[in-house]
């Protein structure tokens, strides 16, 4: 009896050792792992980013975690990262392939193509289509001003009043990117865009939640009816829309004569011929689901929280109505070349992208082939996680690295500096495509609100709360404001 005893106790010891995830030789160290789950408990499910910062502290700035079976390695600090997506760009520049974001995407579009010959036609088609619809032109300042007299009338019809600007600010930026796409804004009440805005705010959420890290961890799991399912039914939603969009776009649209983007890629497609599988009507509606996302969810949550700060900072606010009021002086409008006047303003918006620290773990990287990270041997497909907020807080880099503080961007003589930690849209090849854009509009939305309105937080509101809620982009916690028209 002892020894079959022995015997099972013996088999049950070698099957967890079988089960349990070994680190490859010369791999970054990191937390003891758990046979099956791998580091799955060492992680907080609501917001893991307090623990990334934790394991730092024990495990340097590079450091493994084990996401079930898969080994993946978590890069911190400006020196591992600016290594890791700057010099050895292609090295790390690939998409792990079998994660719940894959699946509910179908492996279409361009954010979450792997690195090859593929992914590369795709971002240059998208580089040159935004480009030649103004990215940095006057046509696009002429985009971003259309929508913004809707959000002026929107702020006008709450003066002396409390409101909150989730849903104007979502809706602001949806529109400014539709126009991109579709060459057509919406109302902000148009059931369309509350559907989109709705499904992008959920899936930002479960996106990094702890389903889906269960998801990812276990594939037994993957068919079952667990909350995740509510991610898939998202996209297939966003997914169906926009395929109806695409699909009206059509009916009005004259070949070789394109109005946006949905039209330069028909007439892209239609010079392919059927055969090219790479541009389809169905990868068209992922690829525009892309970059509806990406140009909606990151711009609006980083207004958000500038304005959360703007508010409840009036000496900052104040400082920069004076440069806005000394620059633009008549002039009804700002440009976006007028950012090179006002040191001060460009100071605080970039400081507002800091602190915001909007895609925290940028999108999750994959190692092209084996290759080296500050002397550890990183195997290939070995999914990499960017710590955005390591490089954007890092004690090193930045004169105040855990406040909200314009200082951080000027130099001694009140000149507008950019550090070389500043990498709120990543770096490298696998750069945000949308960082033109995005920053056009933060500038101008910020400087024609803060040129006509007075932003204050409510005396009834509380003490304000700057924790974010965390996500593939993270947002602040709903809140309210209030808004007076400026005195001429």
């Amino acid at each position: 009896m002892l020894v079959s005893v022995f015997l099972l106790l013996l088999f049950v010891s070698f099957m967890i050792l079988q089960l349990k995830p070994r680190r490859p030789k010369n791999f970054p160290p990191g937390p003891p792992v758990l046979p099956i789950l791998g580091n799955l408990l060492h992680l907080s499910s609501d917001n893991p980013l307090k623990d990334f910062e934790r394991l730092k502290k024990s495990y340097g700035d590079v450091y493994s975690l084990f996401i079930g079976k898969k080994p993946a390695v978590v890069i911190n600090g400006l020196k591992a990262m600016k290594e890791a997506i700057v010099i050895k760009a292609t090295d790390f520049a690939g998409r792990p392939q079998d994660l719940y974001i894959n699946h509910a995407s179908g492996n279409k579009g361009v954010v979450l193509a792997d690195y090859g010959p593929r992914w590369r036609e795709l971002r240059r088609f998208a580089l040159m289509t935004l480009r030649n619809f103004g990215l940095g032109k006057t046509s696009m300042e002429d985009r971003i001003y259309e929508e913004l007299q809707h959000t002026i009338k929107t702020l006008e019809k709450s003066i002396g009043k409390t409101l909150t600007p989730q849903v104007m600010f979502h809706n602001a930026a949806s529109n400014i990117i539709c126009q991109v796409l579709f060459d057509r804004r919406y109302e902000y009440d148009d059931e369309i865009i509350k559907v989109i805005i709705q499904c992008f705010n959920e899936n930002a959420k479960i996106v990094n939640g702890p389903w889906v890290m269960m998801y990812d961890s276990f594939p037994i799991i993957r068919n079952l009816p667990l909350p995740f399912r509510k991610g898939f039914k998202n996209f297939e939603t966003c997914q169906n829309i926009i395929t109806h969009l695409v699909n009206e776009h059509t009916k009005t649209r004259v070949p070789g004569e394109p109005r946006d983007f949905v039209d330069c890629y028909m007439d892209e497609m239609e010079k392919r011929g059927d055969d090219d599988s790479l541009f389809s009507e169905e990868q068209l509606a992922l690829y525009a689901l892309d970059l509806h996302f990406a140009g909606t969810d990151t711009t609006s949550n980083t207004l958000l929280t500038g304005f959360l700060y703007l508010s409840n900072y009036p000496h900052i606010q104040e400082r920069c109505q004076q440069e806005i009021d000394q620059v633009l002086q008549k002039k009804d409008r700002a440009s976006f070349e007028d950012r090179h006047k006002m040191p001060y303003t460009q100071a605080v918006i970039h400081e507002i992208q800091r602190i915001a620290s909007t895609v925290p773990l940028s999108v999750f990287h994959a190692t092209t082939k084996d290759t080296e990270l500050m002397g550890y041997g990183i195997p290939r497909g070995t999914i990499v996680i960017q710590n955005l907020t390591s490089v954007l807080r890092d004690e090193g880099q930045w004169k105040y690295p855990h406040e909200f503080n314009p200082e951080n961007f000027l130099n001694d003589q009140g000149e507008f500096v950019k550090p070389e930690a500043f990498m709120p849209f990543s770096a490298g090849p696998r750069m945000c495509l949308g960082e033109s854009l995005a920053r056009m509009e933060l500038f101008l939305v910020i400087v024609t609100l803060l040129k006509k309105f007075k932003f204050t937080w409510p005396e009834d509101a509380g003490e304000p709360d700057f924790t974010p809620v965390f996500g593939v982009t993270q947002s602040p916690k709903p809140y309210y404001m209030k808004v007076q028209l400026r005195s001429k």
